[in-house]
């Protein structure tokens, strides 16, 4: 055999052999790049800001649209008109009174340019704080819009500010937030007494004393409150400042502010599970390890979450943040 071919042989082995960088005996070499399983790669740490909680509504101009008015305490209430006036206040007008659990009056008033449209509750009726109790209808052009169920607990509570701007036309300007946005029944309005009874002399009786109009029986008052209607949907309605040109039907979206913090403690949504109230996190310790821990929500803008309670603040969170157990499935019940 040719020595050559033989040594040409054995470097193309060797050649080979260098290149892989193994022989049958070693253990593969690990894949550049990936971490071991479990490794958290994406964390954050807390930060401060200021923060509001502020979201975007899509509504429209509308007449005479009708809002709700709530009771400013917990006690019995008690209305003022039995025949409420067809014409729009020229200033805040009292409607009704919250008798307190201290038995201090409360007024109810409606806004100026409104007209009383509605009882939600019966008179006498034993009511809480934030209770729409009555309807009112402004008199003139204002900006509604509806409110689905996920908006609602954001929306909830006062109204701080709210900016419109009326699709191809004005804005963005200040819009005045009327009532509650709470679903509101249609409400009553109690009837007006039946004019007196006057009975007819009999023929041929003209000398006859004249015989006193019979008082008509009584009517009690209807409150629309006992007998339960079917809800509206969710809304907000505001009114422009003046000089601003609307439309009946022109679209609107609403920038609404209902809450604002200064300096607050804030993480990002993705590395929180939870919107409301209370959520959880995961602290990532020295050893890349994970810990979950409870924490108290606050505002949010939809970028980030105030985290009221739960972290000092020099943590370092995991992103994504730990998933919620799953409900049970226990099966039907007997």
């Amino acid at each position: 055999m040719d020595a050559r071919r033989v040594t040409g042989a054995g470097a193309a082995v060797m050649i080979a052999a260098v290149l892989c960088g193994c022989d049958s005996s070693e253990e593969p070499v690990a894949t550049p790049g990936l971490e071991a399983r479990g490794t958290v790669l994406t964390t954050v740490k807390p930060t401060r800001q200021d923060l509001s909680n502020q979201i975007s509504l899509s509504g429209s101009v509308a007449i005479n649209p009708v809002f709700g008015i709530v009771a400013p305490a917990d006690g019995e209430l008690r209305y003022l008109d039995k025949k409420p006036s067809t014409i729009a206040a020229v200033r805040p007008k009292w409607v009704a009174t919250v008798w307190d659990d201290n038995g201090d009056p409360r007024k109810v008033m409606i806004p100026k340019d409104s007209i009383l449209a509605g009882r939600l509750m019966d008179d006498r009726s034993d009511v809480t704080a934030g209770m729409p109790i009555v309807s009112a209808k402004h008199a003139g052009y204002g900006i509604v819009a509806d409110i689905d169920s996920a908006q609602a607990y954001r929306v909830s509570g006062a109204v701080t500010t709210i900016r419109a701007q009326i699709k191809n036309g004005p804005g963005p300007f200040s819009c005045t937030a009327l009532g509650t946005i709470a679903a509101l029944p249609a409400g009553t309005i109690p009837e007006p007494p039946p004019p007196p009874v006057v009975p007819t002399p009999a023929p041929g009786a003209s000398g006859a004393a004249p015989i006193p109009p019979t008082a008509p029986p009584e009517q009690e008052e209807s409150g629309g409150g006992s007998e339960g209607s079917e809800a509206t949907g969710m809304r907000l309605v505001c009114v422009p400042p003046e000089g601003v040109k609307l439309i009946n039907g022109a679209q609107v979206t609403l920038q609404v502010v209902t809450e604002k913090a200064s300096k607050v403690l804030v993480l990002p949504v993705e590395a929180v599970a939870g919107v409301q109230g209370r959520g959880k996190v995961d602290i990532v310790g020295e050893n890349q390890q994970r810990r979950t821990v409870d924490v108290v929500l606050g505002l949010t803008d939809g970028k980030v979450v105030q985290i009221k309670k739960g972290l000092r603040g020099d943590e370092t969170i995991a992103v994504p943040g730990p998933d919620l157990p799953a409900a049970e499935n226990k099966g039907p019940t007997g």
